[in-house]
């Protein structure tokens, strides 16, 4: 009895000053944490979707304290959000968020494009890709498997009719999809952008016309009747400049092969991305 109340007295005595050299350490050691990181983290959306650049919303609130980000570095942070996130900074300029969404730049769905064999094989673009740059005979189609779907953490994105389709709502614009795509046919755009070209072929249009119905032929309508210098064609097809862009619609009312869409006369994701295409 005696030894196991000696060693139980040695026990707390060992703790004890353990503790007291634990309590020490934690303020010799002690760094001080700058509060404005966790009043920024409220005001961040959690997500930690790393669209920012950042591996999450706490990370880039370090960031931004550090003078290492912006205070609208996030794409998903309302502009009420980035103005109280400015007050904390101690900045009185109006700054706003810049919302971007992403788009995929392809019309080519399954009866438009045309392949080159059949796929059977693992449910991935990036597999597929490598199988002599997939089934389409478009060497800049969507392959439309889902493997941007499966990056995706907002479920904002889905396959229909062999084209991937972005739900403008669901979107973050964290860029998943746009690392994730081995075609590189998914892009960053402004989420209030009215026009966006539904092709990348950079082929001659002799040539775009043999493997697809929907595929631009560069031949530069569009340019021509854009009166504000917005879209011009390089390698072969049409590009928008947002910055420019007005919304006028010339370029999609010209447009012979019909692949200048409008975001906003669309009003499901089936529409906005994957249109019936006159041929």
């Amino acid at each position: 009895m005696i030894e196991i109340l000696q060693a139980f007295l040695w026990f707390a005595a060992i703790s004890a000053v353990i503790g007291i050299i634990l309590a020490f350490a934690s303020k010799i050691f002690y760094v001080k944490t700058d509060e404005r990181i966790e009043k920024i983290t409220e005001y961040l959306p959690g997500a930690n979707c790393g669209g920012c650049g950042f591996a999450g919303c706490s990370a880039l609130a370090c960031a931004i304290v550090a003078g290492q980000a912006p205070v609208n570095a996030c794409n998903g942070c309302s502009d009420e959000n980035v103005k109280c996130i400015s007050e904390i900074m101690g900045l009185s300029e109006d700054i706003k968020t810049v919302r971007m969404r992403a788009q995929v730049m392809c019309s080519g769905t399954n009866d438009l494009a045309k392949k080159k064999y059949i796929y059977d094989g693992v449910s991935d673009c990036v597999a597929a890709n490598r199988l002599s740059g997939g089934d389409k005979l478009c060497p800049n189609g969507c392959i439309g498997l889902g493997t941007c779907a499966d990056a995706c953490k907002f479920d904002a994105i889905s396959v229909i009719n062999g084209v991937a389709a972005i739900d403008y709502e669901k979107c973050r614009a964290c860029g998943a999809c746009v690392k994730a795509c081995p075609k590189n046919l998914i892009k960053l755009v402004p989420e209030t952008t009215p026009f966006w070209v539904g092709c990348m072929s950079a082929d001659k249009g002799a040539v775009t016309r043999t493997y697809c119905d929907a595929g631009c032929i560069g031949c530069k309508l569009c340019e021509k009747n854009c009166e504000a210098g917005a879209i011009t064609v390089t390698d072969n097809v049409a590009r928008i400049d947002y910055t420019k862009c007005t919304g006028c619609g010339k370029c999609e009312s010209i447009c012979p092969r019909k692949v200048i869409w409008s975001a906003y006369k669309k009003t499901t994701v089936e529409d906005a991305v994957v249109p019936v295409i006159s041929k």
